[in-house]
């Protein structure tokens, strides 16, 4: 049986400044000769939660089922897919592995909704590298966070 649900590559990072600081999350798309890039900003978060969200957002952005190949630099989220700690999670009622609460739990329920409607595929790519798509997404999550500061700082009197 052939699958004729589209396939896309979706980068992501997330930035933050200070951790917990202002946060960026960028994604970027591509579907055939298609390019899409997203990104965003959040006050008082962290690096983790603004790769979760970059992943979020990627996903989000898809109006359809698709098979997706998802690459990411982040350890924690693709060691949470490919290593089964977010099945573990799930089985053991949000706990890590050493008992203690599994962090950013409102993330990890939007994310795993999401995969259950694509076939997904988390890829590991190094960080700071020559990987041309991760370094633009994090160009632009860090665009964000300065975005978030521009919009954010107050202005002198009169300006």
């Amino acid at each position: 049986m052939e699958d004729n649900r589209k396939r896309v590559n979706i980068y992501t990072d997330g930035a933050c400044s200070g951790n917990p600081g202002p946060g960026g999350w960028a994604a970027i798309l591509e579907f055939g000769p298609h390019r899409k890039e997203l990104s965003g900003f959040m006050a008082g978060t962290t690096n983790n939660r603004m790769e979760l969200f970059a992943a979020i957002s990627g996903l989000g952005a898809l109006k359809e089922p698709c098979i997706v190949n998802l690459y990411s630099d982040s350890n924690y989220l693709v060691q949470a897919f490919n290593d089964h700690w977010l099945d573990n999670w799930k089985k053991n009622g949000w706990k890590n592995s050493s008992g203690a609460k599994v962090e950013n739990q409102d993330l990890w329920f939007i994310l795993s909704a999401q995969t259950k409607k694509h076939q997904v595929t988390f890829i590991k790519v190094k960080g700071h590298s020559d990987h041309p798509e991760n370094n633009r997404c994090d160009e632009l999550a860090r665009a964000a966070i300065d975005e978030y500061r521009r919009i954010n700082t107050e202005k002198p009197d009169g300006e």
